[in-house]
């Protein structure tokens, strides 16, 4: 078969699957055993460092779609050419358009019986599709092979006219004239199990579910909320910390959403009184995607909440979080330390997991042994074990970092230190030479003192034991886009305890709002940091108790800069506004 013709037959796909590659382009017609002896001799005067594939592409003897189709063969998958198929549409209703060309993937068979669904696709390689796929709507998913120019006019002919009616407003209109759906308004707590499969298992329900799911990814959200009301359910998705409301849906598929949720996460869809936690996994355009899940009952029905860990948008790298060049070098000779306690505190959805992982994937070697307890565990990370807390079996943290002790550990990192037993014990491992991460809830690095003396714990293990206390939030980043000098007035400067003769020869900037940050002038966010190290003038403080006010002035006596210092320094260097800096810290006490 000559290179470049596009391949309409196929031997059986018995006769190539498990075979070589070189084994089964001969039975395709494309290479003749002369040549693929010739490239294997090639192959192995490179050493093997090359796979077979690419010398016959090198050589010129395939194209790519012919070593696509042949690699998928040997897997067992058989070639389509859907340009001759005739897809009936409630087969393309199987699949969202924007499903199909995120996925880039057509469904081209559905066998109702066995709920198995046949998706062409263009890559072998490509069962991210087909996993993702039976994850998200529920289908036994096989796949077939087709050539990649024949499946983008494909997507283009049945989806074309699609798209638009897919939107979500479009589907919500259809959900509110779906009679199935609508048989079960105001019926909540009388849904009995096999009603509730069936409610998961509404292709509208999929549709909408996966529509939100991909719009929330693409814009970026860490958060999306599903939230049942008296009178109304809203879809909310928190994009770098604020949230925004999309098209409310119809009240009475409250119960459907959530069934259909807690079946991609594995949950129990009958239990209905208490909540739940899960996970589902997926991957987007190609990136992996974790939705953290989590179900709670309410006064008017179940309140879900999917927490967006994109690990393509992680950059766990400690130049990336923000830190100003003093404090990066401050951080760094903290976590490098032989052993002691190092705290990172801060509100929920500061960045406080963020900033450890990064500190861990600094060190993370071979010759270094690190364990985390968490509780969730947010991220996988490679060369780091991972231990969930699981409290309701009784595995809470002390539990936990008692056996991790056991396992030899350099490094330790406890997801958060809630109780006087937990602290004392990770007092303990940083005295018999462990360097020990955590963290705190609490405003700022002072107030993690007075907080350990709340929880109990003696002041000797304190000055003992603690090596650094860093505070830290989240600011929104100006749009580089619409990015626009100002003059601030008076009251505005006046917010940060400024005059305009402070400010003389500095300048400010903020975002007019455009088409990339929807038009909020805002796009991503930054942190800002306070980090207080100890001397012996502030250990001795602590030994006395004394106040959060003197241990802060102490610290700025010994070079401590207050998170209102950095959100100046931001500021000045054109990163945010004086809004999101008056609004995230607090002036000098």
């Amino acid at each position: 078969m000559e290179k470049g013709k596009t391949l309409t037959t196929l031997p059986p796909v018995e006769q190539l699957r498990g075979r070589t590659l070189g084994r089964v382009l001969i039975k395709m017609g494309i290479l003749t055993r002369d040549k693929v002896h010739e490239c294997l001799r090639i192959q192995k005067q490179r050493k093997g460092k090359i796979k077979i594939g690419r010398i016959f592409l090198e050589l010129g003897l395939v194209d790519e779609d012919q070593l696509q189709f042949a690699l998928a063969a040997q897997r067992g998958m058989e070639y389509v050419d859907v340009e001759k198929l005739d897809i009936p549409p409630d087969v393309i209703d199987k699949v969202p358009a924007q499903m199909a060309k995120t996925y880039h993937c057509i469904p081209i068979n559905y066998n109702k019986d066995t709920n198995e669904l046949t998706v062409a696709l263009d890559n072998f390689d490509n069962f991210r599709a087909t996993d993702d796929l039976s994850t998200l709507m529920g289908f036994r998913v096989t796949a077939k092979i087709t050539d990649a120019k024949l499946l983008d006019h494909a997507l283009n002919k049945y989806y074309e006219a699609r798209q638009e009616k897919e939107e979500i407003n479009e589907l919500i209109g259809e959900i509110q004239q779906d009679t199935f759906l609508a048989a079960f308004e105001g019926r909540n707590q009388s849904i009995d199990l096999d009603e509730l499969k069936e409610l998961s298992e509404s292709n509208p329900i999929k549709k909408l579910l996966n529509l939100v799911l991909l719009q929330a990814i693409r814009d970026k959200a860490s958060d999306i909320h599903f939230e049942p009301f008296e009178n109304e359910y809203k879809m909310r998705y928190r994009i770098d910390g604020i949230l925004y409301e999309m098209s409310p849906p119809p009240k009475h598929i409250a119960t459907a959403l959530s069934s259909r949720i807690k079946v991609m996460a594995d949950l129990d869809i009958a239990e209905r009184r208490l909540p739940q936690d899960g996970r589902i996994s997926l991957t987007v355009q190609g990136n992996p995607v974790d939705l953290r899940v989590s179900v709670m009952p309410t006064m008017f029905g179940e309140s879900v909440v999917l927490r967006v860990l994109d690990r393509s948008q992680l950059r766990l790298d400690l130049e990336q979080v923000g830190l100003m060049p003093d404090n990066l070098k401050l951080l760094r000779q903290l976590i490098h330390k032989p052993n002691g306690i190092l705290i990172v505190t801060g509100p929920t959805g500061s960045g406080k997991t963020t900033t450890l992982y990064s500190a861990l994937n600094e060190l993370n070697s071979i010759e270094t042994k690190i364990i985390t307890t968490e509780d969730p565990i947010e991220y996988d990370m490679d060369g780091i074990i991972q231990v969930q807390i699981k409290a309701d079996i009784g595995l809470p943290f002390a539990k936990c970092l008692r056996s991790i002790l056991r396992q030899d550990p350099d490094i330790v990192m406890v997801g958060e230190i809630r109780d006087l037993e937990t602290a004392e014990i990770a007092g303990q491992a940083s005295l018999t030479g462990h360097l020990v991460f955590t963290t705190l809830h609490t405003n700022d690095a002072p107030s993690s003192i007075a907080r350990l003396l709340d929880l109990g714990v003696e002041p000797f293990l304190i000055t003992a034991t603690l090596e650094g206390i860093i505070a830290q939030r989240l600011i929104r980043k100006i749009c580089e886009n619409c990015k626009t000098l100002y003059e601030p007035s008076e009251m505005q400067l006046a917010e940060l305890g400024l005059t305009p003769e402070d400010t003389k020869g500095r300048k400010f900037y903020y975002g007019r709002g455009c088409k990339k940050c929807y038009n909020t002038g805002y796009r991503g966010r930054t942190g800002l940091f306070e980090i207080m190290t100890f001397n012996d003038d502030i250990r001795e403080l602590i030994m006395n108790q004394a106040s959060t006010n003197v241990l802060r002035a102490a610290g700025r006596k010994a070079g401590m800069k207050l998170l209102r210092d950095a959100g100046l320094a931001a500021i000045y260097n054109g990163i945010t506004t004086i809004d999101e800096v008056v609004k995230e810290t607090i002036s000098e006490a």
